[in-house]
Protein backbone atom coordinates (compact mmCIF):
# COMPACT_ATOMS: atom_id res chain seq x y z
CA UNK A 1 0.00 0.00 0.00
CA UNK A 2 1.13 3.55 -0.78
CA UNK A 3 0.63 5.95 2.13
CA UNK A 4 0.91 9.64 1.25
CA UNK A 5 1.98 12.32 3.75
CA UNK A 6 3.17 15.21 1.62
CA UNK A 7 3.60 18.15 3.98
CA UNK A 8 4.99 16.45 7.07
CA UNK A 9 7.22 13.43 7.49
CA UNK A 10 6.37 10.57 9.86
CA UNK A 11 10.01 10.80 10.93
CA UNK A 12 9.54 14.32 12.34
CA UNK A 13 9.06 14.99 16.05
CA UNK A 14 5.37 15.69 16.82
CA UNK A 15 4.84 19.14 18.29
CA UNK A 16 7.38 20.84 16.01
CA UNK A 17 6.49 22.78 12.87
CA UNK A 18 3.58 21.08 11.10
CA UNK A 19 4.17 17.75 12.84
CA UNK A 20 1.41 16.74 15.22
CA UNK A 21 -1.24 14.11 15.81
CA UNK A 22 -1.34 13.15 12.14
CA UNK A 23 2.32 12.11 12.29
CA UNK A 24 1.58 9.86 15.26
CA UNK A 25 -1.46 8.49 13.43
CA UNK A 26 0.51 7.56 10.30
CA UNK A 27 3.41 5.98 12.21
CA UNK A 28 1.28 3.88 14.57
CA UNK A 29 -1.25 2.86 11.93
CA UNK A 30 1.51 1.81 9.50
CA UNK A 31 3.22 -0.31 12.15
CA UNK A 32 -0.03 -2.06 13.01
CA UNK A 33 -0.92 -2.59 9.34
CA UNK A 34 2.49 -4.17 8.76
CA UNK A 35 1.92 -6.44 11.76
CA UNK A 36 -1.34 -7.56 10.11
CA UNK A 37 0.50 -8.38 6.86
CA UNK A 38 0.05 -5.20 4.80
CA UNK A 39 3.33 -3.77 3.53
CA UNK A 40 3.31 0.04 3.71
CA UNK A 41 5.41 2.54 1.78
CA UNK A 42 5.03 6.13 3.02
CA UNK A 43 5.80 8.89 0.51
CA UNK A 44 6.75 12.27 2.01
CA UNK A 45 8.44 15.41 0.71
CA UNK A 46 12.17 15.71 1.39
CA UNK A 47 12.36 18.83 3.59
CA UNK A 48 16.18 18.92 3.75
CA UNK A 49 19.08 17.93 1.58
CA UNK A 50 21.12 14.77 2.05
CA UNK A 51 18.24 12.57 3.22
CA UNK A 52 18.45 8.91 2.21
CA UNK A 53 15.93 7.97 -0.50
CA UNK A 54 14.39 5.35 1.79
CA UNK A 55 14.28 4.76 5.56
CA UNK A 56 12.88 1.65 7.24
CA UNK A 57 10.53 2.93 9.92
CA UNK A 58 9.64 -0.57 11.13
CA UNK A 59 9.60 -4.07 9.64
CA UNK A 60 7.25 -3.82 6.64
CA UNK A 61 7.12 0.00 6.76
CA UNK A 62 9.30 2.04 4.40
CA UNK A 63 9.51 5.85 4.23
CA UNK A 64 10.38 7.25 0.78
CA UNK A 65 11.68 10.82 0.49
CA UNK A 66 10.50 12.58 -2.67
CA UNK A 67 12.31 15.64 -4.05
CA UNK A 68 9.75 18.38 -4.73
CA UNK A 69 10.75 22.04 -4.54
CA UNK A 70 13.31 23.69 -2.24
CA UNK A 71 14.41 21.49 0.62
CA UNK A 72 14.05 24.13 3.33
CA UNK A 73 12.13 27.34 3.95
CA UNK A 74 8.93 26.18 2.26
CA UNK A 75 5.77 26.65 4.32
CA UNK A 76 2.73 24.40 4.12
CA UNK A 77 0.86 27.22 2.37
CA UNK A 78 3.45 27.23 -0.43
CA UNK A 79 3.31 23.49 -1.07
CA UNK A 80 0.39 23.42 -3.57
CA UNK A 81 2.82 24.80 -6.18
CA UNK A 82 4.99 21.70 -5.68
CA UNK A 83 2.24 19.09 -6.10
CA UNK A 84 3.11 18.42 -9.75
CA UNK A 85 6.75 17.80 -8.82
CA UNK A 86 5.75 15.53 -5.94
CA UNK A 87 3.33 13.55 -8.12
CA UNK A 88 6.05 13.14 -10.73
CA UNK A 89 8.45 11.84 -8.07
CA UNK A 90 5.92 9.29 -6.80
CA UNK A 91 5.09 8.00 -10.27
CA UNK A 92 8.79 7.74 -11.13
CA UNK A 93 9.33 5.47 -8.13
CA UNK A 94 6.27 3.44 -9.14
CA UNK A 95 7.60 3.09 -12.70
CA UNK A 96 10.58 1.19 -11.35
CA UNK A 97 8.38 -1.51 -9.81
CA UNK A 98 6.46 -4.39 -11.38
CA UNK A 99 2.91 -3.74 -12.67
CA UNK A 100 0.36 -3.95 -9.87
CA UNK A 101 2.98 -3.31 -7.17
CA UNK A 102 0.60 -1.12 -5.16
CA UNK A 103 -2.90 -2.36 -4.35
CA UNK A 104 -4.25 0.82 -2.80
CA UNK A 105 -3.44 4.47 -2.00
CA UNK A 106 -4.19 5.96 1.44
CA UNK A 107 -3.71 9.74 1.54
CA UNK A 108 -3.67 12.00 4.60
CA UNK A 109 -4.68 15.70 4.58
CA UNK A 110 -5.84 17.54 1.48
CA UNK A 111 -2.40 18.12 -0.07
CA UNK A 112 -1.74 14.37 -0.08
CA UNK A 113 -5.27 13.78 -1.35
CA UNK A 114 -4.58 15.84 -4.46
CA UNK A 115 -1.59 13.61 -5.24
CA UNK A 116 -3.47 10.46 -4.24
CA UNK A 117 -6.33 11.28 -6.58
CA UNK A 118 -3.92 11.46 -9.55
CA UNK A 119 -1.68 8.48 -8.80
CA UNK A 120 -4.55 6.15 -7.81
CA UNK A 121 -6.25 6.89 -11.12
CA UNK A 122 -3.02 6.34 -13.04
CA UNK A 123 -2.26 3.08 -11.24
CA UNK A 124 -5.85 1.84 -11.50
CA UNK A 125 -6.20 1.28 -7.75
CA UNK A 126 -8.66 2.58 -5.12
CA UNK A 127 -8.07 5.76 -3.13
CA UNK A 128 -8.82 5.95 0.60
CA UNK A 129 -8.52 9.42 2.09
CA UNK A 130 -8.42 10.83 5.64
CA UNK A 131 -9.00 14.58 5.98
CA UNK A 132 -7.68 14.97 9.56
CA UNK A 133 -8.83 18.60 9.44
CA UNK A 134 -11.22 20.42 7.10
CA UNK A 135 -10.99 24.00 5.87
CA UNK A 136 -14.70 24.74 6.22
CA UNK A 137 -14.78 23.41 9.78
CA UNK A 138 -11.66 25.36 10.81
CA UNK A 139 -12.93 28.57 9.22
CA UNK A 140 -16.20 28.26 11.12
CA UNK A 141 -14.33 28.24 14.46
CA UNK A 142 -11.35 30.55 14.01
CA UNK A 143 -9.46 31.78 17.02
CA UNK A 144 -9.00 35.54 17.38
CA UNK A 145 -6.14 36.67 15.16
CA UNK A 146 -5.91 33.39 13.27
CA UNK A 147 -5.89 33.30 9.46
CA UNK A 148 -8.69 31.54 7.54
CA UNK A 149 -7.91 28.60 5.29
CA UNK A 150 -7.72 29.63 1.61
CA UNK A 151 -10.43 29.00 -0.99
CA UNK A 152 -7.98 26.78 -2.91
CA UNK A 153 -8.00 24.32 -0.03
CA UNK A 154 -11.80 24.22 0.05
CA UNK A 155 -11.88 23.48 -3.68
CA UNK A 156 -9.16 20.84 -3.32
CA UNK A 157 -10.98 19.10 -0.48
CA UNK A 158 -14.23 19.09 -2.44
CA UNK A 159 -12.46 17.42 -5.38
CA UNK A 160 -10.93 14.75 -3.14
CA UNK A 161 -14.27 13.93 -1.51
CA UNK A 162 -15.73 13.29 -4.95
CA UNK A 163 -12.74 11.27 -6.17
CA UNK A 164 -12.04 9.00 -3.18
CA UNK A 165 -13.41 5.46 -3.13
CA UNK A 166 -13.65 5.69 0.65
CA UNK A 167 -13.28 8.47 3.22
CA UNK A 168 -12.13 7.70 6.77
CA UNK A 169 -13.46 9.99 9.52
CA UNK A 170 -12.16 9.96 13.08
CA UNK A 171 -15.61 10.31 14.63
CA UNK A 172 -19.29 10.22 13.68
CA UNK A 173 -19.32 14.01 14.05
CA UNK A 174 -16.52 14.33 11.49
CA UNK A 175 -18.38 12.00 9.13
CA UNK A 176 -21.47 14.20 9.48
CA UNK A 177 -19.35 17.30 8.74
CA UNK A 178 -18.06 15.67 5.55
CA UNK A 179 -21.64 15.09 4.43
CA UNK A 180 -22.87 18.52 5.56
CA UNK A 181 -20.02 20.70 4.29
CA UNK A 182 -18.72 18.69 1.32
CA UNK A 183 -21.71 16.59 0.23
CA UNK A 184 -19.78 13.36 0.87
CA UNK A 185 -21.58 10.11 0.13
CA UNK A 186 -22.47 8.56 3.51
CA UNK A 187 -22.13 5.09 1.98
CA UNK A 188 -18.49 5.82 1.12
CA UNK A 189 -17.67 7.39 4.50
CA UNK A 190 -16.47 5.18 7.37
CA UNK A 191 -15.76 6.02 11.00
CA UNK A 192 -12.54 4.63 12.48
CA UNK A 193 -11.30 6.07 15.78
CA UNK A 194 -7.56 6.82 16.04
CA UNK A 195 -5.68 4.96 18.73
CA UNK A 196 -3.19 5.29 21.55
CA UNK A 197 0.01 3.34 22.10
CA UNK A 198 -1.12 1.68 25.32
CA UNK A 199 2.33 0.15 25.89
CA UNK A 200 3.83 3.65 26.24
CA UNK A 201 0.90 5.70 27.53
CA UNK A 202 -0.14 3.98 30.76
CA UNK A 203 -0.24 4.91 34.46
CA UNK A 204 3.05 3.01 35.10
CA UNK A 205 4.61 3.94 38.46
CA UNK A 206 2.31 6.91 39.08
CA UNK A 207 2.32 10.64 39.57
CA UNK A 208 4.84 10.95 42.39
CA UNK A 209 7.55 9.06 40.51
CA UNK A 210 6.93 11.05 37.31
CA UNK A 211 7.15 14.35 39.20
CA UNK A 212 10.38 13.27 40.81
CA UNK A 213 11.89 12.43 37.41
CA UNK A 214 10.80 15.80 35.96
CA UNK A 215 11.85 17.84 38.99
CA UNK A 216 8.31 19.01 39.76
CA UNK A 217 6.94 19.74 43.26
CA UNK A 218 5.04 16.78 44.65
CA UNK A 219 2.00 18.61 46.02
CA UNK A 220 1.53 21.27 43.33
CA UNK A 221 -1.49 21.81 41.12
CA UNK A 222 -0.08 21.12 37.64
CA UNK A 223 -2.34 21.99 34.69
CA UNK A 224 -0.50 20.80 31.56
CA UNK A 225 -0.70 21.93 27.94
CA UNK A 226 0.73 19.66 25.22
CA UNK A 227 0.61 20.55 21.54
CA UNK A 228 1.67 22.90 18.81
CA UNK A 229 1.73 26.53 19.94
CA UNK A 230 -0.69 28.26 17.59
CA UNK A 231 -4.00 30.14 17.98
CA UNK A 232 -6.03 27.07 16.92
CA UNK A 233 -4.80 25.14 19.98
CA UNK A 234 -5.45 28.12 22.33
CA UNK A 235 -2.63 27.77 24.89
CA UNK A 236 -3.19 31.48 25.64
CA UNK A 237 -6.64 30.59 26.98
CA UNK A 238 -5.00 28.36 29.60
CA UNK A 239 -2.79 31.24 30.73
CA UNK A 240 -5.78 33.57 31.08
CA UNK A 241 -7.62 30.88 33.05
CA UNK A 242 -4.63 30.45 35.39
CA UNK A 243 -4.53 34.22 35.94
CA UNK A 244 -8.23 34.17 36.82
CA UNK A 245 -7.67 31.28 39.24
CA UNK A 246 -4.82 33.17 40.96
CA UNK A 247 -7.04 36.22 41.35
CA UNK A 248 -9.50 34.02 43.24
CA UNK A 249 -6.82 32.27 45.32
CA UNK A 250 -3.52 34.22 45.49
CA UNK A 251 -1.98 31.51 47.70
CA UNK A 252 -1.58 29.34 44.59
CA UNK A 253 1.23 31.68 43.51
CA UNK A 254 3.33 30.62 46.51
CA UNK A 255 6.38 28.44 45.74
CA UNK A 256 5.48 24.80 45.16
CA UNK A 257 1.72 25.42 44.96
CA UNK A 258 1.27 25.52 41.14
CA UNK A 259 3.33 24.88 38.00
CA UNK A 260 2.01 25.31 34.44
CA UNK A 261 4.08 23.36 31.88
CA UNK A 262 3.66 24.17 28.16
CA UNK A 263 5.16 21.31 26.13
CA UNK A 264 5.35 22.02 22.39
CA UNK A 265 6.72 24.28 19.69
CA UNK A 266 5.38 27.07 17.44
CA UNK A 267 3.39 26.01 14.39
CA UNK A 268 1.12 27.41 11.69
CA UNK A 269 0.27 31.08 12.24
CA UNK A 270 2.09 30.82 15.56
CA UNK A 271 5.40 30.79 13.65
CA UNK A 272 4.94 34.49 12.82
CA UNK A 273 5.22 35.40 16.53
CA UNK A 274 6.96 32.48 18.28
CA UNK A 275 7.58 34.52 21.45
CA UNK A 276 3.94 35.64 21.78
CA UNK A 277 3.00 33.14 24.50
CA UNK A 278 6.06 33.92 26.63
CA UNK A 279 5.25 37.63 26.45
CA UNK A 280 1.66 36.92 27.43
CA UNK A 281 2.86 34.98 30.48
CA UNK A 282 4.98 38.00 31.46
CA UNK A 283 2.10 40.45 31.03
CA UNK A 284 -0.17 38.25 33.15
CA UNK A 285 2.45 37.96 35.89
CA UNK A 286 2.85 34.21 35.40
CA UNK A 287 6.52 33.96 34.43
CA UNK A 288 7.46 32.16 37.68
CA UNK A 289 4.72 29.55 37.24
CA UNK A 290 4.78 28.83 33.52
CA UNK A 291 7.52 26.54 32.22
CA UNK A 292 8.06 26.24 28.47
CA UNK A 293 9.49 22.95 27.21
CA UNK A 294 10.27 21.87 23.64
CA UNK A 295 8.51 18.80 22.20
CA UNK A 296 9.71 15.47 23.58
CA UNK A 297 9.60 11.82 22.55
CA UNK A 298 6.78 9.53 23.55
CA UNK A 299 8.39 8.00 26.65
CA UNK A 300 9.19 11.42 28.11
CA UNK A 301 5.80 12.77 27.06
CA UNK A 302 4.11 9.96 28.98
CA UNK A 303 5.93 11.17 32.11
CA UNK A 304 4.61 14.70 31.57
CA UNK A 305 1.07 13.33 31.35
CA UNK A 306 1.53 11.22 34.50
CA UNK A 307 3.00 14.16 36.40
CA UNK A 308 0.11 16.51 35.58
CA UNK A 309 -2.93 17.07 37.78
CA UNK A 310 -4.95 17.65 34.64
CA UNK A 311 -4.37 18.16 30.91
CA UNK A 312 -5.99 21.31 29.50
CA UNK A 313 -6.98 21.22 25.83
CA UNK A 314 -8.93 24.38 24.92
CA UNK A 315 -8.66 23.99 21.11
CA UNK A 316 -11.02 25.76 18.74
CA UNK A 317 -11.06 22.72 16.45
CA UNK A 318 -9.93 19.09 16.86
CA UNK A 319 -10.78 16.24 14.51
CA UNK A 320 -10.16 13.78 17.34
CA UNK A 321 -7.91 14.98 20.16
CA UNK A 322 -5.15 12.40 20.34
CA UNK A 323 -3.36 14.27 23.14
CA UNK A 324 -6.46 13.95 25.33
CA UNK A 325 -6.58 10.20 24.71
CA UNK A 326 -2.87 9.81 25.53
CA UNK A 327 -3.18 11.75 28.77
CA UNK A 328 -6.16 9.69 29.91
CA UNK A 329 -4.31 6.46 29.08
CA UNK A 330 -1.66 7.66 31.56
CA UNK A 331 -4.34 8.13 34.22
CA UNK A 332 -4.66 11.91 33.90
CA UNK A 333 -8.04 13.65 33.56
CA UNK A 334 -8.69 16.29 30.91
CA UNK A 335 -10.35 19.70 30.73
CA UNK A 336 -11.22 20.17 27.07
CA UNK A 337 -13.28 22.28 24.72
CA UNK A 338 -16.42 20.48 23.58
CA UNK A 339 -15.40 20.63 19.92
CA UNK A 340 -14.82 18.08 17.16
CA UNK A 341 -13.88 14.64 18.47
CA UNK A 342 -13.12 15.71 22.04
CA UNK A 343 -16.61 14.77 23.35
CA UNK A 344 -15.86 11.22 22.11
CA UNK A 345 -12.45 11.10 23.78
CA UNK A 346 -13.41 12.79 27.07
CA UNK A 347 -16.40 11.62 29.11
CA UNK A 348 -17.74 14.76 30.74
CA UNK A 349 -17.85 14.60 34.56
CA UNK A 350 -16.36 11.08 34.48
CA UNK A 351 -12.85 11.35 32.94
CA UNK A 352 -12.66 15.14 32.93
CA UNK A 353 -14.71 18.20 32.07
CA UNK A 354 -15.93 19.50 28.71
CA UNK A 355 -16.27 23.27 28.35
CA UNK A 356 -18.92 24.52 25.90
CA UNK A 357 -17.20 27.82 25.07
CA UNK A 358 -13.81 29.51 25.10
CA UNK A 359 -14.32 31.77 28.11
CA UNK A 360 -11.23 31.55 30.38
CA UNK A 361 -13.49 31.99 33.40
CA UNK A 362 -15.13 28.63 32.74
CA UNK A 363 -11.74 26.92 32.42
CA UNK A 364 -10.71 28.59 35.69
CA UNK A 365 -13.89 27.19 37.28
CA UNK A 366 -12.85 23.66 36.25
CA UNK A 367 -9.25 24.18 37.41
CA UNK A 368 -10.58 25.48 40.72
CA UNK A 369 -12.26 22.13 41.34
CA UNK A 370 -8.85 20.42 41.17
CA UNK A 371 -7.30 23.09 43.39
CA UNK A 372 -10.05 22.65 46.00
CA UNK A 373 -10.07 18.83 46.01
CA UNK A 374 -6.67 17.14 45.98
CA UNK A 375 -8.26 13.71 45.43
CA UNK A 376 -10.25 14.71 42.32
CA UNK A 377 -7.38 14.15 39.90
CA UNK A 378 -6.79 10.58 41.09
CA UNK A 379 -10.52 9.72 41.05
CA UNK A 380 -11.13 10.99 37.53
CA UNK A 381 -7.76 9.68 36.38
CA UNK A 382 -8.64 6.12 37.30
CA UNK A 383 -11.77 6.29 35.16
CA UNK A 384 -9.80 8.02 32.40
CA UNK A 385 -7.27 5.18 32.17
CA UNK A 386 -10.06 2.61 31.82
CA UNK A 387 -11.85 4.73 29.20
CA UNK A 388 -8.68 5.17 27.11
CA UNK A 389 -8.21 1.40 26.79
CA UNK A 390 -10.87 1.36 24.07
CA UNK A 391 -8.61 3.46 21.82
CA UNK A 392 -5.83 0.96 21.07
CA UNK A 393 -4.10 1.14 17.66
CA UNK A 394 -4.80 -2.55 16.98
CA UNK A 395 -8.52 -1.76 16.81
CA UNK A 396 -7.78 1.24 14.56
CA UNK A 397 -5.78 -0.92 12.16
CA UNK A 398 -8.44 -3.63 12.05
CA UNK A 399 -11.11 -1.03 11.24
CA UNK A 400 -8.89 0.52 8.57
CA UNK A 401 -8.26 -2.86 6.90
CA UNK A 402 -12.03 -3.34 6.68
CA UNK A 403 -12.29 0.01 4.88
CA UNK A 404 -9.50 -1.06 2.50
CA UNK A 405 -11.40 -4.25 1.65
CA UNK A 406 -14.61 -2.31 0.98
CA UNK A 407 -12.75 0.19 -1.21
CA UNK A 408 -11.04 -2.58 -3.18
CA UNK A 409 -14.26 -4.50 -3.73
CA UNK A 410 -16.24 -1.44 -4.84
CA UNK A 411 -13.38 -0.36 -7.12
CA UNK A 412 -13.31 -3.77 -8.82
CA UNK A 413 -17.07 -3.72 -9.23
CA UNK A 414 -16.89 -0.25 -10.82
CA UNK A 415 -14.19 -1.41 -13.24
CA UNK A 416 -16.23 -4.49 -14.24
CA UNK A 417 -19.31 -2.34 -14.75
CA UNK A 418 -17.38 0.15 -16.87
CA UNK A 419 -16.15 -2.66 -19.15
CA UNK A 420 -19.58 -4.24 -19.51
Amino acid sequence: MAMLSVHTSPLHQPGTGDAGGMNVYIVELSRQLAALGTEVEIFTRAAQGGLPPTVELAPGVLVRHVDAGPYEGLSKEELPAQMCAFTHGVTQIWAGERPGYFDLVHSHYWLSGQVGWLVAERWGVPLVHAMHTMAKVKNAALAAGDSPEPAARVIGETQIVRAADRLIANTAEEAAELVRHYEADPMRTAVVHPGVNLDVFRPADGRAAARARLGLPQDALIPLFVGRIQPLKAPDLLLHAVRDLLDRDPSLAEPGRMVVPIVGGPSGTGLARPERLQKLAERLGLSRLVRFHPPVGQERLADWYRAASVLVMPSYSESFGLVAAEAQACGTPVIAAAVGGLPVVVRDQATGFLIEDHDPVHYADALGRFAADASLSARLGQAAALHACRFGWAATAAGTVSVYREATESHRFALRSAHG
